[in-house]
């Protein structure tokens, strides 16, 4: 039976989210009353502030702040001992967005190395991250940590400061530091979760250097080919028109095909662009043709595999995590439904909450379904049966990481010469293109 203890949305009995909504409620409560100078104005949702301050040492610097008021940022100031020389709202669009950019894998390993070292060491939290933002030189991610301490500082746990930040990190950390709350091991799951993004970041990098090289000879290839047809071809045509001659086919579609190009340049410059940008705006904000495009890719004869392969270790690999730190299933796929960027995997994560609803097993969701792997689908059932299903789901992890990361040597490997090939028979055909008739010319005129 399910309790308060082991319920990621509990904390010492009292429901987060509602915890949450009352702290929301109460901003600006941080105010200095006894300032006569502060006006206790707060705004529906949250501004970026610029400040500049000197501290104990007379120091100077600026920074940015992301709260509801100003008189909140003066009183957060103070109260961390800053002499206040300049407070004012930023009012462009770009400074409004709240929190910063996401943070890659290999930041958010670092920083969770760096803040379990600290926690390990007896160092309060909030100290924790103040050493974090003292050691960041990038201003976005300085800003980061010091709306994170500024949370901590109006007593917002640390899930909700990380929650504040936007889409800044990722939903799976913060559920699984939410969880830590609860249970009281932060440092272990930090340290767990670094492990699970550093996996996942192998994986992630393994996949783009594999298709760096592929992708610059394709490239190469097409940037060769528009430069014949754009620059060298054209030269030509006033020679074969002096020359009135038959020319062969292949070289009547070269020419043709260069004074398209350079006939419309512009045009196909600016269709390619709308192309890719409208390709780009349907496939971020439209779900159907999102999943479309993702199910086109998932069926390609061997390119599909690693889609596919790539989607189970990351599913798999973060079930896994989910169990091992005792979050139930229902709760872990709820996690894992956010988890994921395929529409394809989202389909069957939302199944198989509706097959828990109704009492039936996970593995029963993910029966026959093309997108997830008979092998393991067999590891899911094993796992269920035996009551190991964490264990089986680290298998399954380790296990479809090796087949992802060998399949992506091997098309590498098959892509190489391949493109090789292509970039000589396309040259191969322009130069013969233009050959042939030279030749024909000057044997005429011998």
């Amino acid at each position: 039976m399910e309790n308060q203890t082991n319920n990621p949305n509990l904390q010492n009995g009292v429901n987060v989210d509602t915890q949450n909504q009352d702290n929301n409620q109460t901003k600006g409560v941080i105010v200095n009353l006894n300032d006569k100078k502060l006006k206790a104005t707060t705004l529906n949702k949250k501004t970026r502030f610029k400040y500049r301050v000197e501290n104990e040492k007379g120091k100077r610097f600026y920074g940015y702040l992301d709260a509801y008021s100003e008189p909140e940022v003066i009183s957060y100031l103070k109260n961390e001992g800053y002499k206040i020389l300049k407070v004012e709202p930023q009012n462009s669009v770009l400074n409004m967005t709240i929190g910063g950019g996401k943070l890659n894998y290999s930041e958010l390993s670092f920083l969770l190395t760096q803040l379990s070292t600290y926690l390990k060491a007896g160092i309060p939290l909030i100290e924790s991250i103040k050493i974090l933002e003292k050691q960041s030189v990038k201003p976005d991610k300085k800003r980061i940590y010091s709306n994170i301490i500024y949370e901590l500082s109006k007593g917002e746990n640390f899930s909700s400061a990380l929650t504040s930040q936007g889409n800044v990190f990722p939903p799976l950390l913060i559920n699984m530091v939410r969880t830590a709350e609860m249970t009281g091991d932060l440092p272990e799951i930090l340290d767990d979760m670094r492990d699970y993004y550093e996996a996942i970041d192998r994986t992630r990098k393994s996949a783009i250097s594999s298709m760096i090289y592929p992708t610059i000879l394709f490239v190469f290839a097409i940037c060769v080919l528009v430069f014949i047809l754009t620059y060298v071809i054209p030269s030509f045509v006033s020679l074969f028109e002096q020359q009135n001659a038959d020319l062969p086919a292949v070289t009547k579609i070269v020419l043709a095909a260069s004074s398209f190009i350079t006939g419309n340049k512009y045009l196909l410059v600016g269709g390619l662009v709308a192309i890719v940008l409208s390709f780009v705006l349907l496939y971020k904000y439209v779900k159907p043709f999102r999943k479309t495009m993702q199910t086109i890719v998932m069926k390609l004869p061997g390119f599909g595999k690693i889609t596919i392969y790539r989607e189970v270790t990351m599913f798999t690999k973060t079930f896994a995590s989910l169990l091992h730190h005792n979050v139930f299933i229902t709760d872990s796929m709820a996690i894992l439904s956010t988890v994921s960027n395929n529409e394809v995997f989202k389909d069957i994560i939302n199944e198989s909450l509706e097959y828990l609803a109704k009492g039936a097993k996970i593995s029963d969701a993910f029966e026959d379904k093309w997108a997830f792997p008979v092998v393991a689908y067999e590891m899911l059932v094993t796992g269920e049966n035996t009551g190991r299903l964490p264990m089986m789901m680290s298998y399954v992890a380790n296990y479809y990481e090796d087949l992802h990361a060998n399949l992506v040597k091997r098309i590498n490997t098959f892509i190489e010469p391949l493109l090789i090939m292509f970039i000589a028979v396309i040259v191969g055909i322009v130069v013969i293109s233009v050959v042939v008739p030279m030749f024909d010319f000057y044997g005429t005129v011998l």
